[in-house]
């Protein structure tokens, strides 16, 4: 009966959550509330669900000493990595970082653009988060392109192309990042089996979309300034700007090589490089005398400014799915999926894939990695054909709706996409991106 319970509320958790503006109440204290009430239930239920406790050790202690605290480490390895390439990408952004990247486009042919923006966006992801990818490309947009409907039809391959870049890439999606800190897969598996994937479930929409677009843009005499720095522009000079790009990406780069050489959690590499990068603005602007403490824009100040709303709702849901998977939920539903597919994991990471299109792929990717266990050889081995595959179709097929990722979401609220726009005239083509994608790594993985 309270398995039952936990079941309902989590649907009506997330139906909360994927109807966030809808109901308007941030999904962040949706999570939070899930969170606690399936913990709560949990608690009782515990005594039926749990066989495996150690003897001599209650239940209440095995689920508070144990249980939780297992699952908040697991967390806690996401939430700080998560929170130390944003303050780095913060950084950049704040100085005008990225501005060394949009300022060299002068491209007027409507195909050529669309083509450089999307390659543009699709190895940016990779480096950098999908959100931040997505908001840099349209302010570089409104600089571009004067009239909407084009720059709608831009935006959406912003979307899509941001969403592919991020899926090969161990930092370049949130749901990457989960399936990479927890090891089910590594850097020498993610970039060599999908970026091909990837790639092609980009260059297909682009092609696509660019087969209808003819002529050169007029000048957009109504920009809007992308670069953030400009109460700064006074103080720091353009060598100090392209120092901290560089030094921000590269400290971004070396995590990777970092967990390969020590082979320590990523977090640690992503918050040492953090902590170099903290150091060199500390004495940049020491240097500065003239300038007044209020406009510098140092470490201390940007920590202020990160999303802690995000960070508390991917708490939220991790803990939550973790409270399923304590008690049994996700094996259970792990069993009726192979039973119902017979075990073929390119179906189940394709339906997957879907899914993530209506509702958050964070919570999509955890029940996944609550479902099934890290074997030792197979498809679910570590760098496995169902981790690889579950990896892309998590990332890629949220394009297929405006709201199926935070790249779609954070655009529709930028250029106020419709829904209905995007569902006619985009989602059919973000689609058959996804499955041609999909489609190339069958090709060399599966068959």
């Amino acid at each position: 009966m309270l398995i039952t319970l936990m079941i309902i509320l989590f649907v009506v958790g997330y139906l909360a959550i994927a109807l966030e503006h809808n109901i308007r109440i941030n999904k962040a204290a949706s999570a939070l509330v899930l969170c606690s009430v399936l913990w709560t239930v949990f608690i009782f239920a515990a005594p039926s669900v749990l066989t495996n406790i150690p003897d001599g050790v209650s239940v209440i202690d095995y689920v508070n000493k144990t249980l939780i605290i297992e699952h908040i480490g697991d967390v806690a390895e996401i939430l700080f990595f998560l929170m130390g390439a944003m303050t780095i990408v913060e950084l950049i952004d704040v100085h005008g970082g990225f501005s060394i990247i949009t300022d060299c486009i002068s491209v007027k042919s409507k195909k050529k653009l669309l083509w450089l923006i999307a390659l543009i966006t699709f190895f940016m992801s990779a480096v950098l988060d999908n959100l931040t990818t997505a908001i840099v490309m349209v302010m570089m947009l409104r600089k571009l392109i004067k009239d909407q409907n084009e720059r709608w039809i831009f935006a959406s391959i912003i979307i899509i192309a941001a969403n592919s870049g991020g899926a090969f890439s161990p930092i370049g999606d949130v749901t990457t990042i989960m399936l990479w800190v927890n090891g089910n897969v590594t850097t020498e598996g993610l970039i060599p089996n999908l970026f091909l994937p990837s790639f092609i479930s980009m260059a297909v929409p682009v092609a696509i979309i660019s087969y209808g677009l003819k002529g050169n843009l007029e000048s957009s005499s109504d920009s809007v300034s992308h670069d953030n720095s400009t109460s700064l522009s006074n103080y720091i000079t353009k060598t100090e700007r392209n120092i901290i790009f560089f030094f921000g990406v590269g400290c971004l780069l070396f995590v990777p090589v970092f967990k390969t050489l020590t082979h320590l959690p990523p977090f640690i590499g992503v918050l040492f490089g953090l902590s170099l990068l903290w150091i060199y603005m500390e004495i940049m602007y020491r240097r500065k005398k003239s300038m007044p403490e209020d406009r510098k824009a140092t470490v201390s100040v940007i920590l202020r400014r990160i999303d802690m709303t995000t960070i508390l709702f991917f708490f939220g849901i991790l803990m939550a799915v973790a409270a399923l998977q304590s008690a049994g939920i996700l094996q259970t539903f792990a069993k009726s999926l192979d039973n119902t597919f017979n075990g073929n994991v390119f179906l189940i990471d394709l339906i997957i894939g879907f899914f993530s299109s209506i509702v958050d792929n964070v919570p999509l990717v955890a029940g996944a990695m609550g479902m099934y266990d890290i074997a030792s050889v197979g498809n679910f081995s570590t760098d496995g054909q169902f981790w690889l595959l579950l990896a892309y179709c998590a990332g890629v097929g949220g394009s297929m709706l405006i709201i199926g990722s935070a790249a779609g979401v954070v655009v529709m609220g930028l250029e106020k996409v419709s829904f209905g726009w995007y569902l006619k005239r985009i989602s059919w083509v973000a689609a058959v991106g996804y499955l041609a994608g999909a489609a190339t790594f069958a090709l060399f993985n599966f068959l």
